[in-house]
């Protein structure tokens, strides 16, 4: 629940200690804008668009090829010109690394397959060289489509760079994604260059994947040359290692990684006498192509710029997230997950960037058995100096709900800032992590999307903390609740729009000439009106609460319901460790039905004293709308890859839809967790879902 008691206040000397105070002072100096606060910069960044925009490539350096005539040339959504005439590229960007030496990190990568591997900005550069040049020596030129089955390893980032550097178009999907999930997404992009890990260990389990790489081969047409990075099988930290990221020499077909029909990474990033150079490509050329979660019907590819992401990951990793020189940056994600798009951009404002890829809840060490252990990032973010540790919600109130104290466990001193997102978190969250990871550290909860690969609202520097709010609308984000009518709306739930275009708003959908799928997907229910598909309320004083998906609308009585305050009520008892909740409208116009699910902690049963005490809880904690009108238990709660529950496939799910057809099962963490609720639809209805055996 939220209470907007204040946990942490900004430093009286913010302005000097901050980038964005440090951006304050350009735009006095540079631009006559001497703007007073928080909320006047926002007003300022939202109203001249333009102005802000350029603001953002003058006082970040952007270089360019070609210099853009103005900002924004038609603001009209969808299909906003941003910079028109301006020629770029985002990897050169990244490459620059500002304040970071030749001879100092600047990747520092964590693994459960294979011992740690460090890259310093030299090293960095080198591998890209190398790399690009294997993809030229493949045939790869601008615009081709170039995939990566591969987990969050530098090879994943060194390919990316490469990739952008030629204009080519990256994508990827992490090796845990099942074949139909993967081949969902890449039918749609047609790769002609495929590299993929032979398989990952996740926690002390190995899990093979050259078999599935066989079926996505084959199902591919498109793919001219595959790549095979060694990763399992040249992964245990007992054998001698090839290098910093090159995974060993070629070896024969029989070899580690080697598998038949395809070359190896150590040939792709072979030495070369080619220097690296880049592609000056306009603003709005593809970069890299995202996908909605695809937890029902086909993926969406989101077509994502390189001048868009560069401006937008420049304002939020400095501004907002106060990172540069000296930080080292770290946030748990797959390559599956925009947050791992948003985290490899973090040298171009100067961070060390930290990856990590493994089991997050299991400790894996040379000499001991594995074991359950949530406390396996925070001794990453100890030895490696992380300084911003950013995570999910559902992971943070894991460990609250462990009784896991990091601070105890481990020196975090050098944390100064955490990030939250993934899923709404709520004021004990916010408790938790100033009790028990560090008193004067700045929390960020944030919200976005894939869509933005950015957050809309989120934390700031120059704003307190207050437990269970999002401290601001972000720079250059216009955020509005709008009411059912329409109407925008303050202190009320709302329908989160965006009523401004932002730069790093998709270029498109892949294969959509005519742009129909795109306007459906943002813009059909106010015209000209980026609708996002969040309850949001926004307060008179900026701050924001995100209330969970509007496509999974609780509506009891007219009033319409956010999900995330039931999860804070009833995962707050010790007895339940995870819960979803959706609600089933009625056909005649009646109440519906309000079910509840959820999983309690080893050995524990629902019976009729836990169902009393979980109805208490919401009629007093939150009011008798939130009684369920029936509470199950269930083993698992349904989740993405990403770990976001799935409450509208749940939902289709009980209403008799196929479990096929009402969630892509490869693109889930724990597909098997379906069944629970398919068994329950039967039992409702007498018959087995339609469509199904």
């Amino acid at each position: 629940m939220v209470d907007g008691e204040v946990l942490w206040t900004p430093p009286a000397d913010v302005r000097e200690r901050s980038r964005i105070g440090d951006y304050l002072g350009w735009l006095r100096r540079h631009r006559g804008l001497d703007l007073d606060d928080y909320e006047a910069l926002w007003r300022w960044s939202v109203t001249d668009l333009d102005g802000f925009w350029r603001s953002i490539w003058d006082y970040f350096e952007v270089r360019a090829y070609a210099e853009p005539t103005v900002a924004l040339a038609d603001p009209a959504m969808p299909g906003a010109r941003w910079f028109p005439g301006a020629t770029l590229n985002y990897a050169e960007h990244v490459l620059r690394m500002p304040g970071i030496a030749d001879d100092e990190p600047v990747v520092i990568a964590h693994s459960q397959t294979r011992a740690p591997v460090t890259l310093t900005a030299a090293d960095l550069r080198e591998q890209v060289r190398r790399v690009r040049a294997g993809l030229v020596r493949l045939g790869v030129g601008a615009g081709d489509r170039v995939a990566a089955y591969a987990p969050n390893i530098p090879e994943t980032l060194v390919l990316m760079l490469a990739t952008a550097s030629l204009g080519a178009v990256f994508s990827s999907c992490a090796p845990e994604f099942g074949t139909r999930s993967v081949l969902d997404r890449w039918r749609q992009i047609a790769p002609t260059v495929l590299v993929a890990v032979d398989g990952y260990r996740y926690g002390e389990k190995p899990v093979d994947r050259r078999t599935e790489l066989a079926t996505i081969r084959a199902e591919l047409p498109s793919v001219a040359h595959t790549v095979v990075i060694p990763y399992l099988a040249r992964g245990d930290a007992s054998e001698p290692d090839g290098g910093p990221v090159s995974g060993g020499a070629p070896g024969s077909a029989a070899g580690p990684g080697r598998v038949a029909g395809t070359s190896n990474w150590a040939e792709l990033a072979a030495e070369t006498g080619e220097p690296l150079s880049f592609a000056a490509v306009p603003f709005d050329h593809p970069l890299y192509v995202l996908y909605s979660s695809g937890t029902t019907g086909l993926p969406k590819p989101i077509v994502h710029g390189h001048g868009g992401i560069l401006l937008e990951h420049l304002k939020m990793l400095a501004l907002h997230h106060d990172l540069g020189p000296g930080d080292r940056f770290f946030w748990f994600t797959t390559t599956g997950w925009m947050m791992w798009n948003f985290l490899v951009s973090g040298p171009a404002v100067g961070a060390a960037i930290v990856l990590f890829d493994g089991n997050p809840a299991v400790r894996v060490e040379p000499g001991r058995p594995a074991e359950p252990d949530l406390g396996t990032l925070w001794r990453l973010a100890a030895e490696t100096g992380t300084t911003y540790f950013g995570t999910s919600a559902p992971f943070l109130l894991a460990c609250r709900k462990a009784g896991l104290r990091p601070a105890e466990l481990v020196d975090l001193s050098a944390v100064r800032g955490v990030g939250s997102t993934g899923a709404p978190l709520p004021a004990e969250g916010f408790r938790w992590v100033y009790d028990e990871i560090g008193a004067d550290l700045r929390l960020d909860s944030i919200s976005g999307g894939t869509d933005v690969c950015t957050g809309f609202v989120g934390g700031v520097p120059l704003l307190p903390v207050r437990a269970g709010e999002i401290s601001c609308r972000c720079l250059g984000a216009r955020v509005e609740a709008r009411s059912a009518g329409g109407d925008p709306v303050l202190g009320q739930l709302g329908e989160l729009v965006i009523t401004a275009p932002m730069p790093s708003m998709p270029v498109g959908f892949w294969n959509d000439p005519d742009g129909s799928r795109y306007r459906e997907a943002y813009f059909d229910v106010y015209p000209g009106v980026w609708r996002h598909g969040d309850w949001i309320t926004v307060s008179e004083r900026g701050s924001c609460v995100i209330t969970g998906r509007s496509d999974a609308t609780l509506n009891r009585g007219g009033v319409r319901l956010g999900t995330a305050e039931f999860y804070s009520v009833v995962e707050g008892l010790p007895e339940v460790t995870d819960s979803l909740v959706v609600h089933l409208e009625d056909d005649e116009g009646g109440a519906g039905e309000l079910l509840l699910f959820v999983v309690l902690a080893e050995g524990l049963e629902l019976g009729p004293e836990l169902t009393a005490r979980i109805n208490r809880e919401l009629r007093t904690g939150l009011s008798p709308r939130h009684v369920p009108d029936g509470i199950h238990q269930v083993g698992a709660v349904p989740r993405t890859l990403s770990a976001k529950k799935l409450e509208v496939p749940v939902k289709k799910i009980l209403t008799g839809v196929a479990v096929d057809s009402a969630a892509a099962t490869g693109a889930l963490a724990n597909p098997e967790s379906l069944a629970a609720f398919e068994r329950l639809a039967r039992q409702r209805t007498g018959a087995a879902p339609a469509g199904s055996a």
